[in-house]
């Protein structure tokens, strides 16, 4: 997969992005990362890429020529371009895995007061991390990059891992411990310690439901309403009862 990052900072990325599973995935060339700079298709001796706003207002908004001009030095067939906006859908497990499907993404960051409306419509799509405000759109792409990558094939050592983690089932992640099996007087669940393979499991997949219910009772309200319309839809759809698939009885 190739990403390209349109960016007035480029600098930021390479000490985040280049470490890690990231830099690890690009290492074997898993990954592809480019950088492009709408400053440089500025054409005035200031290479300015900002104006103010038409009608007033605070702060500057990013021009529409020298943008439109980086995300089209990027576009090929089937790249889908992406921009980092708080106006965007909501980014979660799912966007991630849509676009890890993609041979290549272009990410547009905004930056200072926002983008030129003109060319906010010529991008595919707008995504959001949050309905906070940040500096600009950089910081949001990093992680959008590290999501992404985590689904690409091969990247992860275990085939199945990025699907086993928090959010891909619809429940948290289960607790995790390590040695030693006492930490200042609180220990490790018996139930990790038995060897019994079906016990851990079962362990996990209530500790998983018992940490969404308490932290993330939002996610238990989407999964019963999936699960509902899932049952409407195919009676006979395994659902998950205890962390355990079973049949629905039709």
């Amino acid at each position: 997969m190739r990403i390209d990052i349109i960016t007035l900072f480029p600098e930021m990325f390479e000490p985040v992005l280049g470490a890690s599973i990231v830099g690890r995935a690009r290492a074997r060339g898993l990954l592809e990362l480019g950088y492009v700079n709408p400053r440089d298709f500025a054409t005035d001796k200031r290479r300015s890429v900002d104006d103010r706003p038409f009608g007033g207002g605070a702060g500057m908004v990013l021009k529409a020529e020298p943008l439109f001009a980086a995300i089209s030095s990027v576009r090929r067939p089937g790249c889908r371009v992406v921009c980092l906006s708080p106006q965007g859908r909501r980014f979660d497990s799912r966007q991630a895995r849509r676009l890890s499907r993609l041979s290549r993404l272009a990410l547009v960051c905004g930056h200072y007061e926002g983008v030129d409306e003109r060319v906010l419509r010529s991008c595919d799509e707008e995504i959001s991390i949050g309905d906070f405000v940040l500096t600009g759109g950089e910081l949001p792409a990093m992680m959008v990059v590290d999501a992404v990558t985590r689904l690409l094939p091969d990247v992860l050592k275990k085939a199945d891992a990025a699907a086993c983690e928090s959010f891909e089932s619809g429940l948290l992640d289960h607790p995790q411990y390590t040695r030693p099996r006492v930490w200042r007087g609180r220990r490790v669940p018996e139930a990790l310690l038995s060897g019994d393979h079906e016990r851990i499991a079962c362990w996990r997949a209530r500790a998983a439901q018992r940490a969404t219910r308490k932290k993330r009772p939002d996610l238990v309200c989407s999964a019963r309403s999936k699960s509902s319309q899932q049952r409407r839809l195919d009676p006979s759809s395994a659902i998950v009862r205890g962390g355990i698939k079973s049949k629905v009885r039709a």
